[in-house]
């Protein structure tokens, strides 16, 4: 029985889920410093990246490291951001991102998103470090490990973790 219990263990850590603590407030208010969160491993083994999904991924700059935040720019994209606002391929109409806690911030781009790579921002823009700072700006497709699903701390918090 304890060798079923360990197998299962393990399987589920290395194929099934990644159990995250975020270290800081990059991803507030969606998520908080100190939260805990389960992320699926089988939503990107069986399907790709969304804008919008909130991604736990290798840092490009330092891949022992892993951060979660948003996908925003998606292979192909040209993401360019004015007076705060994100723009994506030329459109003449910002992102809708009801998730943001304040309004963001300066000009950043254009950026030419790779093909198999992301371009990621973090919910709190003013305060986080995220593809516009990075020295590698993208995520490549096979270091983006899991998306956030579930968030089981703080206990008055436990529940699903949603795009908006």
């Amino acid at each position: 029985m304890i060798v079923f219990v360990l197998v299962t263990v393990w399987v589920m850590k290395n194929y099934v889920l990644i159990n995250a603590v975020i270290p800081s407030a990059s991803m507030e208010d969606t998520i908080m410093t100190g939260d805990r969160i389960f992320g699926s491993r089988l939503s990107y083994e069986f399907g790709e990246p969304q804008r919008g999904d909130i991604a736990i991924f290798k840092f490009p700059d330092d891949e022992s490291q892993l951060y979660i935040k948003r996908v925003i720019g998606l292979p192909g994209d040209k993401v360019q951001i004015i007076d705060g606002k994100v723009y994506i391929n030329d459109s003449e109409t910002p992102l809708d991102e009801p998730y943001l806690p304040e309004p963001p911030e300066g000009d950043y781009g254009p950026y030419y998103v790779p093909e198999d790579s992301y371009f990621m921002l973090g919910d709190n823009r003013n305060w986080s470090k995220d593809s516009r700072f990075w020295t590698n700006t993208y995520v490549k497709k096979e270091k983006v490990l899991a998306k956030a699903i579930f968030r089981y701390y703080p206990f008055n918090k436990i529940g699903v973790i949603e795009k908006d």
